[in-house]
């Protein structure tokens, strides 16, 4: 009583956790081309990455415009009875006449008050800038940088979608594996049912045997639910909401030697963009150093004034100038940010040594982590060989009162575990040599996908 209330109650968890047909028919069918296409195009990560991508390239414009000719309009009002502010007022309005040279002196100490609208347009450009030249520079070299960084980005994102993509086919595997292992416990079921009930088995037999059925089902209601949740994941790694199903097809990577990804892993583009970085660095020394050059360039600017409202005419001037500036002192600013620059490039340069190892490490480590895969693929699908006829045996002995429940239950066991373990293996070898191409930054080329 107690087992077949706990098989209702399977199938209820059945009828609740497992999508509806209606659900499966809707669900799209990809390949791991059209799945990484779709992530690399959808994927939120990446999209922000393309914003972040755009956003540090108008760095290049900010810098660049401290290299270009600045140009300024500006109206200014003024009233004042200041002597030399009013004086200057009336000679650029041209109405300065002799009649203000009567009352002299007292007229030019003691002014009346006097408005003046002032419009003007200036403008100013350095010729000779060396803080600007490097920090253009730097700004692309920093834009360089990003972009591998990106590229690298991109690299991680297909790595995870392809070991979701076989994480679906190994849960789908796992689900065929769990009802071959319910059709065997039911076969173990119908035997020990029709031994108990010719006199030559026990009830307790019986028993033992729809439990382990009850089992088999349980363990299919996981390898389910499990299916479900990586299809839901793939989608959202696409950049989508709904669950994708994938191909049965599995991937076919080819593995080279160790000298060929210990040479392609010396282009990563996380390398890549931290040698960048390393030179960025060295344009921050250079940065410190043109503090100590001066800034020269030239400007003018045409200006009208008017005695009564703006934008007015009444007089006209122009005027044209070339200027240097140079900071003779600062406080030793400068040489502290030189002493700065120097320990920081140190310091990339520690960084960058140890990046080189590390990546070198990475590849070696995946490397042998792909030989062990295998191996242990190998083994597994040698034990799965021996389970299978072990089981085989104990059944024989078992249907010939040779053997107990207990045995062919054992055996079954074994053999659902070494399936499974088959299953495992098998995935475990494909994103093992997933990942050494992306240790070694070749997984996109491996798959077929241009970067």
């Amino acid at each position: 009583m107690f087992v077949r209330f706990l098989q209702i109650n399977i199938f209820l968890c059945l009828l609740i956790v497992l999508p509806s047909a209606d659900a499966l028919a809707q669900e799209r069918v990809l390949s791991l081309r059209e799945a990484i296409d779709q992530a690399l195009s959808g994927n939120s990560d990446l999209r922000a990455g393309e914003q972040s991508l755009s956003a540090n390239r108008e760095d290049i414009g900010i810098a660049k415009s401290f290299l270009l000719p600045k140009l300024t309009f500006e109206e200014r009002f003024l009233r004042t009875n200041n002597p030399t502010y009013a004086f200057m007022a009336k000679l650029n309005q041209e109405r300065f006449s002799k009649a203000d040279l009567a009352g002299a002196p007292d007229t030019f100490n003691h002014p009346d008050p006097i408005s003046n609208f002032q419009t003007s347009l200036s403008f100013e450009q350095a010729l000779f800038v060396p803080k600007g030249n490097v920090g253009y520079d730097m700004a692309k070299e920093e834009y360089s940088a990003k972009r591998e960084d990106f590229s690298r980005k991109r690299e991680e994102v297909a790595l995870n979608v392809f070991r979701t993509f076989l994480g679906i086919q190994t849960a789908k595997e796992f689900v065929a594996v769990t009802e071959k292992g319910i059709d065997d416990a039911r076969e173990h079921a119908r035997i020990a049912e029709a031994r108990y009930k010719t006199g030559l088995g026990l009830y307790s037999d019986m028993l033992r045997a729809q439990v382990a059925l009850s089992a088999a089902e349980e363990k299919n209601v996981t390898a389910r639910k499990d299916l479900a949740v990586a299809k839901r994941a793939l989608g959202l790694m696409m950049g989508l909401s709904e669950a994708i199903d994938v191909r049965e097809d599995r991937p076919d990577l080819e593995v080279r030697g160790l000298e060929y990804y210990s040479g392609t892993a010396l282009l990563r583009k996380d390398l890549k963009g931290f040698e960048t970085r390393y030179r960025n660095a060295e344009n921050a020394l250079r940065m410190a150093e043109a503090g100590y050059l001066p800034i020269i360039g030239f400007g003018g600017a045409y200006e009208t004034d008017h005695h009564e409202r703006p934008f007015g005419d009444e007089g006209k001037s122009w005027q044209v100038m070339a200027f240097l500036r140079w900071e003779l002192f600062d406080g030793t600013k400068r040489e502290h940010e030189r002493s700065k620059a120097k320990y920081q490039i140190a310091e990339a340069g520690e960084y960058l040594e140890g990046l080189k190892k590390q990546i070198s490490f990475q590849v070696y480590e995946a490397y042998l982590t792909v030989e062990a895969e295998r191996k242990r693929q190998e083994l597994a699908e040698h034990a799965l060989k021996a389970a299978e006829e072990g089981r085989r045996l104990v059944r024989t002995r078992y249907e010939n009162s040779l053997s107990t429940i207990v045995d062919l239950l054992d055996t079954q066991t074994n053999l659902d575990a070494s399936r499974a373990n088959v299953v495992e293996k098998q995935g475990a070898y494909l994103t093992a040599v997933a990942n050494l191409g992306f240790q070694s930054g070749t997984i996109l080329e491996d798959l077929g996908i241009e970067d």
